[in-house]
C-alpha cells in the first residue's frame, strides 16, 4: 500500500481545446465547432495530403481521424475542407494563455502544447472558488469570447490531471472530471494497453509486455528494484506514476528520464533515390543538433526512422546507434544515421523520415580524441552558425543539399509548425 499523505495534493487543471485546429477553422467560417463537419487538411489540392484535425461531429459521424488521407474522406457536400492557418492558430493559443492569466499568476500556467495547458490554482480559491468552479469559468469564458470548446481534467498533480483529462474528462458530460489519489486503483490500474498511459510509447509498451506487464496495476505491483535495474531513473518514474505519484513542478518535464531531441517529417513527395533521402537526413541532423545546442546539451544515442511509401505496402525501420562520446555536431549525427541507413535500408521508396538524439547530458566538456583533433572547433562552429541564423534568419546559412531538388529546408522555413502560415 502507498501512503499518499506524504505526497503533495495540489489543485492542477489540465485544459485541452477540443479539436483545436478544426474548432478555430470552424469559428473563422462562422460555423459551430461541435456540430459542423469540417476537416483541416495539410493541402486541399493534394489528394494524398493528411487530415491534421477533424471536428467532433466529423469524427463521430464518419470515423475520420487525424492522419486520414484526403482521398479517404467521404464524398459528402456537407464536409468543409480547409487548409491550415498556423499563424492564426498560434495567435489564438496565445490569447487563450492570456485568458488563464485572469485567474492565476503567469508562473502558475504551463503551456504544454498549442492546444493544451496546465494551470495550478492553489491559493486563488478564495477569489474564484474551488478547482471545479474555476474550470467551469474558464470553459464559459472560452465559449463566450472565442466560441471554442474545451475539456478539463483536475488532479492533485500534473500526471493525474492529464490522465483524468485523457481517460475521463473528454468523454464526460460537461467536459470536466476530477481525480484524486483514491481514484488510482479503480480508474488507472485497469488501463490497458499500456500505451494509453501518458509517458508510455509503443516501444516501451512492448518491452514491458515482454516482462509480463500488461496493465498499469501490474506495473504498480512490479518489483521497484527490478524496474530500476532495467530502466534506471525511468524505471523509478514508471513505478511511482503507476501509483499516480508525480512530484513535477508546473513547467517541468514529467518524464525527465525520457528527454531527447528529435525531428520527424512526412516528405512532400516520394523519394525513390537513396541519395536524395540522405540529403534530407543531413538537413534533419542539422536541425536536431541545433535543438540540442539551444539547450546546451549533447547526446550519445542517435535514432533513425524510415517509413516507406504506401505504394510499396508501407513498412520501414527504426534503429538506434550509440556513439563513443556525446555530441551535438551535425556531421557526427549524420554519419551515425548513414551507418544505420546503409545497414537497414531495403531499397524502397521513402515517404517519412525521423531523426532523434537521446542519452542526453550537459554540453560542458568534450573528450579529446587524438585522431580527431578538430572536434572542439567543429563544436564551437555549430554554436557560431546558430548565432548567425538566430540573428539573420533560419535560411541565412544552409548546406548545399538544401539547394538541390531533394532539399526541404528552404520550403519548410516558410511554414509554421510544418504547415501553411
Amino acid at each position: 500500500m502507498m501512503d499518499y499523505s506524504q505526497y503533495p495534493a495540489r489543485s492542477i487543471l489540465c485544459v485541452d481545446m477540443r479539436s483545436f485546429y478544426a474548432s478555430c477553422a470552424a469559428v473563422l467560417l462562422g460555423l459551430d465547432p461541435m456540430t459542423c463537419l469540417l476537416a483541416v487538411v495539410g493541402n486541399t489540392e493534394r489528394q494524398g495530403s493528411i487530415v491534421l484535425a477533424a471536428s467532433p461531429a466529423l469524427k463521430r459521424e464518419f470515423g475520420v481521424q487525424t492522419g486520414t488521407r484526403l482521398f479517404q474522406l467521404p464524398d459528402d457536400p456537407r464536409i468543409h475542407l480547409v487548409n491550415p492557418k498556423m499563424a492564426v492558430f498560434v495567435r489564438v493559443s496565445k490569447e487563450l494563455t492570456r485568458l488563464f492569466g485572469r485567474y492565476v499568476p503567469h508562473d502558475a500556467v504551463h503551456t504544454y502544447s498549442i492546444d493544451e495547458s496546465f494551470i495550478q490554482v492553489d491559493g486563488v480559491e478564495s477569489m474564484w472558488g474551488d478547482a471545479q468552479t474555476i474550470a467551469m469559468k474558464i470553459q464559459d469564458d472560452m465559449k463566450r469570447e472565442f466560441g471554442l470548446p474545451c475539456t478539463v481534467g483536475i488532479g492533485p498533480n500534473m500526471l493525474l490531471a492529464k490522465l483524468c483529462l485523457d481517460l475521463e474528462a473528454k468523454k464526460a458530460e460537461g467536459g470536466i472530471a476530477v481525480w484524486d489519489y483514491q481514484d488510482v486503483k479503480a480508474k488507472l490500474w485497469p488501463l490497458s494497453p499500456l500505451r494509453r498511459m501518458w509517458g508510455i510509447g509503443s516501444r516501451l509498451e512492448r518491452t514491458l509486455n515482454r516482462m509480463g506487464i500488461f496493465t498499469v496495476g501490474q506495473l504498480a505491483q512490479y518489483d521497484l528494484k527490478r524496474l530500476e535495474k532495467r530502466f534506471g531513473l525511468m524505471g523509478n518514474q514508471l513505478y511511482y506514476h503507476a501509483w499516480g505519484i508525480d512530484l513535477s513542478a508546473i513547467g517541468a518535464p514529467i518524464m525527465s528520464g525520457q528527454i531527447s531531441f528529435g525531428k520527424s517529417q512526412i516528405l512532400l513527395r516520394d523519394y525513390p533515390d537513396p541519395n536524395e533521402v540522405k540529403c534530407v537526413i543531413l538537413e534533419m541532423c542539422e536541425e536536431v543538433a541545433k535543438r540540442a545546442r539551444d539547450h546546451r546539451q549533447a547526446g550519445r544515442t542517435v535514432s533513425l526512422g524510415i517509413e516507406y511509401s504506401r505504394d510499396e505496402l508501407g513498412g520501414g525501420f527504426y534503429r538506434s546507434k550509440t556513439m563513443e562520446a556525446p555530441s551535438n555536431i551535425t556531421l557526427d549525427l549524420y554519419h551515425t544515421c548513414l551507418a544505420l541507413f546503409d545497414r537497414f535500408y531495403e531499397g524502397k521508396t521513402v515517404r517519412k523520415i525521423s531523426v532523434s538524439l537521446s542519452n542526453i547530458q550537459d554540453d560542458i566538456h568534450m573528450q579529446l580524441d587524438l585522431f580527431q583533433p578538430d572536434q572542439e572547433k567543429k563544436r564551437m562552429l555549430g554554436y557560431v552558425m546558430d548565432g548567425i541564423r538566430e540573428r539573420h534568419g533560419s535560411t541565412a546559412l544552409l548546406r548545399a543539399v538544401s539547394y538541390t531538388n531533394a532539399g526541404t529546408a528552404r520550403l519548410r522555413s516558410k511554414l509554421v509548425g510544418g504547415h501553411r502560415a
